[in-house]
């Protein structure tokens, strides 16, 4: 546990500074007369977030010798795109914790959180605006309209024990891919790199989202309730496949098969129902193939790096696949 978090901390050592003027931003454009939009802020940004997104934004920014301080406000925008979406996602799915904490819902009531997402997502855009560079805004807007199209498109297929492997990275793509693809892009676009140059950490971003979002799921197989924040098999409960169970469901429609289905309708787990449940994958290597596809795409992120040459920089980009892989929260 330790191991993770303190790799994490050396990875983003080179921006550490950066990353706190980030927080500085966010906190100072979360500021109204309404008292309780920054108080709701302040009490997101204390809850421990790993700040993965702007980082890769920072690191990107500085790999293509950008040295300005546009980095940090498009950091600050991308952290207020996140926040609003994971503040709308935890009343969807009617999440209570968050990173071991209330949801923001479970604390405020779902009519304050969906108006704060919609502030939330409005504000990142007037953030955005602060520059005359349109077509780092249209990239903004698109990535933030994929994510509602991916939550949107979640949602339909919430609680069909049938969904395809295809959709199901479909969701991951919009819901997650997009806007990593776009911080690393953005990085390339300040750094006015060469066309080949934006692609390749657009490519980076978008994999190792990918990465992340599979890495995640597979966590409510295999993490600590108490070091996730929130309890495992919860995405079942929320109706919600992920891709060791739709492998497990490939395989035909045996015990595990029928377990997952009674799960999902009746949105409970019965005792002993899990660890059975937790058996099954293991035996069909159902969590062994979800964890080979999470390492695939973290490979490719890597490979996409090679279009740079050798720096301090692009090793740190290097090594944040290879952690998303290990960490246990």
């Amino acid at each position: 546990m330790e191991k993770s978090s303190l790799a994490l901390t050396q990875i983003f050592e080179p921006i550490r500074d950066d990353l706190e003027r980030v927080d500085r931003e966010f906190a100072r454009h979360v500021q109204s007369q309404v008292d309780l939009i920054p108080k709701i802020g302040q009490y997101i940004q204390t809850s421990g977030g790993k700040r993965i997104r702007p980082a890769v934004l920072l690191m990107a920014a500085r790999l293509c010798g950008y040295q300005g301080d546009r980095s940090i406000l498009y950091a600050a925008v991308v952290e207020f795109i996140h926040t609003a979406t994971l503040v709308h996602d935890d009343i969807i799915d009617d999440s209570d914790l968050r990173r071991g904490r209330l949801a923001v819902h479970s604390r405020w009531g779902n009519d304050i959180t969906v108006l704060l997402g919609d502030y939330l997502y409005i504000k990142s855009m007037a953030l955005a605006l602060t520059h005359d560079a349109l077509e780092i805004i249209r990239l903004l807007c698109d990535v933030t309209l994929r994510m509602i199209e991916g939550e949107l498109y979640q949602l339909t297929k919430n609680g069909d024990a049938d969904i395809t492997e295809d959709e199901h990275f479909e969701i991951i793509r919009r819901k997650t891919a997009y806007l990593f693809g776009g911080c690393a892009q953005i990085g390339g676009m300040l750094g006015k790199v060469k066309s080949e140059q934006e692609d390749a950490l657009r490519e980076y971003g978008f994999n190792l989202g990918i990465a992340f979002q599979l890495v995640d799921d597979l966590l409510d197989f295999t993490g600590d309730a108490a070091a996730l924040g929130k309890p495992v098999g919860g995405d079942l409960r929320e109706g919600k496949m992920t891709l060791p169970l739709i492998h497990l469901r490939q395989q035909g429609e045996g015990v595990g098969a029928q377990i997952i289905r009674d799960i999902i309708a009746s949105r409970t787990v019965e005792p002993g129902q899990w660890d059975e449940l937790l058996r099954i994958l293991k035996e069909h290597r159902s969590i062994d193939y979800a964890a080979r596809r999470a390492s695939d795409f973290a490979e490719r992120a890597k490979k996409a790096l090679y279009a740079f040459p050798p720096s301090a920089e692009r090793d740190a980009l290097l090594a944040l696949p290879d952690y998303i892989l290990s960490r246990d929260r």
